[in-house]
């Protein structure tokens, strides 16, 4: 299937039309907010790593509300089990069988508050529904359909009590950014009450979400593109002070959202500028640091800008279909 101008047309402005929804409770925004649609039209997951009070909750009731679909919150402590996330078979005297209560994975948009605070057998209930849309409990399979995305959140201050999240779960997030404090005159118009309207209006069904998915997968990638992340990728584990470099999931994450980034802006292809735009947000919390090169005052996002610097573009004028 080939995407066509009309179609990419109709995807960004309806793009745009949920981005300034969300706006209305997130304001001056909009960056973390396209990266948040990306996500999920991508069919990713979202890290948000801040401190308290910048909007992570209201990140995500506003999306949930745009594509008129569920929402469910949980806040992760060290006492949570994976029952509690997934749900539980109860036994029914009456019918004499076990019943399925579904937990509140089972929803839209999933804000996992402080998934680091639960401790690694908890943590892993999510490993599944993230990968592969399924929710396995005492040997049967429930799906879970789309749209779907998790929205996890980490607070970087305070470490105590928190459990660090594996590699292998780190890696299912197609992206991690942060919210961050809104700036001088965003904060006045949160004080004025701006940012708070009664409710936030669908912008669309969850049905059309779907066919968006559908949509962004069909954005043209040349050849010379996939050659450019491949590159991007193979660099970060060849990179000096990497001891674990991007995986081929990292690979195929930073394919699905640049497809979906450039038909978010109206265009049936993809250039070496998207992949240059989202190559941060989508590879360097999946790179593991040497610790010296850590103590040093390295980070992962210097070394992808780095790696970004190393590696040359493909030529003028490549993205293009036909």
């Amino acid at each position: 299937m080939t995407l066509t101008p009309e179609e990419a047309r109709w995807f960004a402005g309806t793009f745009d039309s949920l981005v300034a929804n969300v706006e209305q409770v997130l304001l001056g925004k909009s960056h973390v907010v396209r990266l948040a649609f990306t996500t999920l039209m991508s069919r990713g997951h979202l890290l948000l790593e801040d401190v308290p009070g910048t909007g992570k909750t209201s990140l995500a009731r506003a999306i949930a509300a745009s594509i008129d679909g569920t929402h469910s919150r949980v806040q992760f402590t060290p006492d949570l089990l994976p029952g509690d996330i997934t749900g539980v078979s109860i036994y029914d005297q009456r019918s004499g069988s076990f019943e399925f209560h579904r937990g509140p994975i089972f929803a839209n948009i999933v804000l996992a508050d402080e998934i680091n605070r639960a401790s690694p057998k908890t943590q892993s209930a999510l490993l599944e529904v993230m990968e592969e849309l399924t929710v396995t409990v005492d040997g049967t399979t429930h799906p879970v359909h789309p749209p779907f995305m998790v929205l996890a959140t980490q607070n970087p201050i305070e470490q105590a009590g928190t459990y660090r999240l594996p590699e292998a779960q780190l890696d299912r997030f197609l992206l991690k950014t942060s919210i961050g404090y809104p700036d001088h005159q965003s904060t006045m118009q949160i004080l004025e009450g701006a940012s708070a309207p009664a409710t936030i209006s669908p912008v669309v069904p969850a049905s059309t979400i779907r066919d968006m998915l559908s949509i962004a997968r069909t954005t043209f990638v040349d050849p010379t593109i996939n050659d450019y992340i491949v590159r991007i990728v193979e660099a970060t584990r060849q990179a000096e002070e990497v001891r674990l470099g991007a995986s081929v999931r990292g690979a195929l994450a930073l394919l699905a959202a640049v497809r979906t980034w450039a038909v978010s802006q109206g265009r049936t292809f993809v250039t070496p500028d998207d992949v240059k735009a989202l190559a941060e947000p989508v590879l360097a919390h999946r790179l593991v640091l040497d610790a010296e090169a850590e103590y040093d005052g390295v980070t992962p996002s210097s070394v992808i800008s780095q790696v970004l610097i190393d590696a040359p573009p493909p030529g003028d004028g490549v993205g293009r279909a036909g």
